[in-house]
């Protein structure tokens, strides 16, 4: 794995998250969003949602109509909007309107699991407590047998045992990076991939 990691950093020296935000709390709310959609089409709706709801009170006190008008081409937009309505009304009034910083108070709120609150804890607060691990991630890690687990928790877990706890947030952005650029999941570009010789190809 040290072999893996040293190449993707080489190869994706600017691999962050792509979802643009400004603060933790809009990284909050555009993960939420992100769920079963690309990140370029949450990119596309945040910067009129925040324009129009700054805050976790703005959400809050919004009616649902308002936040779905906006989310719309989102996918699951109605319980998404919902989601969003409710985890706010929690963190203002649990939470002193700010997002909180530990996995078990993010995991409490609406529309937020374990991928959700890794994200914002490592990208938004630097606090490395888990791996975000999405479709990408997932596929990639079985590729390349860091892991044989089919659900996220374990693909998590395998990976947390092989990888730096600095790099614990990194390793994510990494994988999503050689998975966009050479390794989608049909038809990867294995005779120009810099980490060839150290991937088994399961699956390909």
């Amino acid at each position: 794995m040290t072999k893996i990691l040293a190449l993707l950093k080489k190869h994706y020296p600017e691999a962050c998250s792509t979802l643009k935000h400004k603060s933790p709390f809009t990284l909050l709310i555009s993960t939420i969003l992100s769920a079963q959609t690309t990140d370029k089409a949450v990119n596309l709706v945040t910067p009129v949602l925040f324009e129009r709801f700054p805050d976790a009170e703005a959400f809050a006190k919004a009616r649902l109509p308002s936040i779905e008008r906006i989310i719309r081409r989102i996918g699951l937009y109605r319980s998404k909007a919902k989601s969003i309505k409710n985890c706010c009304k929690m963190i203002v009034e649990e939470f002193d309107g700010e997002v909180p910083r530990t996995m078990e108070e993010l995991t409490r709120l609406p529309g937020v699991g374990r991928k959700t609150a890794n994200c914002v804890l490592g990208n938004a607060f630097g606090i490395n407590v888990g791996i975000t691990v999405d479709t990408h991630v997932g596929r990639l890690s079985r590729r390349l047998g860091l892991t044989e687990a089919k659900d996220p928790v374990g693909v998590e877990h395998d990976l947390m045992k092989i990888v730096p706890n600095r790099d614990w947030t990194i390793i994510s952005h990494l994988l999503i990076a050689h998975g966009r650029a050479v390794c989608p999941s049909r038809n990867p570009k294995c005779d120009h991939c810099f980490l060839s010789k150290l991937c088994p190809k399961i699956g390909v």
